[in-house]
């Protein structure tokens, strides 16, 4: 018998359905469309697939089109939401998670219709209930947008 850790547990990726078992979220709130690259309790990608159809994209502005920043850290927590979910197991399915802080937050270049957001997250601590996270979006590699932020979830 060794003493070597376990190698972290991971999930390739999981589709709307089961995003929408763990979150509450839903249209027109749900902001990622599926997950991918998950290693339970460190991290994950989330997708965000924008389209033209969006019902921000109205006001937001009808000329030209931009994805609302706030929107953007929104698809970082339920990202992170999700890996919490999917790290605790089906007890905390569906249990609401609320935003506590969000910090450092930065908007390097406009979301628009037809991007695909990639939305990486990092734990970086847990206690208890609360979690904190880094959240990193990208398009195309590009970062567009970043922030840390913690949220507790509701048992």
């Amino acid at each position: 018998m060794t003493n070597e850790p376990e190698a972290p547990q991971t999930i390739d990726s999981i589709d709307i359905m089961r995003i929408m078992e763990a979150i509450p979220h839903r249209y027109p709130m749900l902001m990622i469309d599926r997950i991918v690259d998950i290693v339970l309790g460190t991290s994950a990608v989330g997708v965000k697939n924008v389209s033209a159809n969006e019902p921000f994209f109205q006001g937001h502005f009808p000329s030209r089109p931009v994805m609302p920043g706030v929107l953007i850290v929104e698809a970082m927590a339920q990202t992170a939401a999700t890996l919490v979910v999917l790290t605790l197991g089906k007890a905390f399915e569906g249990k609401l998670v609320y935003f506590m802080t969000i910090e450092g937050a930065k908007f390097r270049r406009p979301v628009v219709p037809g991007d695909q957001v990639r939305i990486h997250v990092e734990k970086e601590r847990s206690r208890a209930n609360v979690w904190k996270f880094k959240g990193v979006a990208r398009v195309d590699g590009v970062s567009v947008a970043e922030a840390t932020f913690s949220a507790m979830i509701m048992g």
